[in-house]
């Protein structure tokens, strides 16, 4: 993960137009927990190259029919798969 990936840049509008999603998903996803975007000192959201990644892969949990609690968990295990790989690594 590179420092430009975690740089919050796209404003709420350009993030959902990369992700193919309308604003409000974004905003929905946010209030459920599956999204942290950055926040700036007045509050808007700033999403990042790895917050447009998690949202794509988002999409393609629920095009699989995947509910909210579903995706939770799939993507916990898929952080935690890259964590222990990490590990690893450096073992």
């Amino acid at each position: 993960m590179t420092h430009d990936e975690m740089r919050a840049l796209y404003v709420i509008s350009v993030a959902a137009e990369l992700a193919g999603m309308h604003p409000q998903t974004l905003r929905i996803y946010e209030r459920r927990g599956l999204l942290q975007p950055a926040r700036t000192q007045g509050g808007n959201r700033r999403y990042s190259e790895l917050d447009i990644a998690r949202l794509r892969r988002i999409s393609e949990l629920t095009a699989e029919g995947m509910n909210v609690e579903g995706i939770r968990r799939v993507m916990y295990l898929e952080a935690e798969v890259i964590r222990l790989r990490n590990e690893v690594d450096q073992l």
